[in-house]
């Protein structure tokens, strides 16, 4: 379910019905642009890129430095179980972090795609509801998605009638971009 867009408010953008496209439909595609935006903007997350559990403690390997502290709460998601959930954190390093976990003890694995830890009750929509140029990136790109999916060929014309270039590309950020200013985070341009 979208979090910081309405299905509402794409429908009054593109000026569609909901009899012709359902909520359900434009909330797909709005999870779609948050999927394309939210992960470059500043967040209490990081990337997990592989993990064990040794004697009851599960290890979770990230991708660059965290700011997780001992006692906090994660919640881990894109995980396989029993990794996914919320967990308090034991020990920090910079480039792992440990919770309690009683199973089985299980070998390093790779995680791809790879999971994410977020501080708990600090989600991107904790941050970024009611932030406008959140809401005008995350619109811009939900009726990119929507233009991409509606188009014969996925290709938009223009008004001389000429089919436009496919606009789903690189540069789909990179257009929103201005309207984000200093809230993108500068680690996932390298990441």
């Amino acid at each position: 379910m979208s979090a910081i867009v309405t299905a509402s408010q794409l429908r009054s953008i593109l000026g569609v019905s909901s009899s012709l496209y359902s909520d359900a439909y434009l909330d797909d595609i709005i999870d779609t642009a948050e999927g394309v935006i939210l992960p470059i903007l500043v967040q209490n997350t990081t990337a997990i890129v592989s993990y064990e559990l040794k004697s009851n403690v599960a290890l979770f390997y990230v991708r660059e430095p965290h700011t997780f502290a001992v006692g906090q709460s994660i919640v881990i998601t894109k995980m396989p179980a029993p990794f996914a959930g919320t967990f308090t954190v034991t020990k920090v390093e910079d480039l792992y972090f440990t919770a309690a976990l009683t199973n089985a003890d299980v070998t390093i694995r790779q995680i791809i795609p790879n999971g994410i830890a977020t501080l708990s009750g600090y989600g991107a929509a904790t941050y970024y509801v009611g932030n406008p140029n959140v809401e005008s990136a995350i619109l811009a790109v939900s009726v990119e998605v929507f233009q991409s999916r509606t188009a014969a060929g996925g290709q938009i014309e223009g008004v001389d009638f000429s089919p436009t270039p496919f606009r789903m590309g690189r540069s789909l950020t990179n257009r929103c971009i201005g309207l984000l200013g200093d809230l993108v985070d500068t680690r996932s341009m390298v990441s």
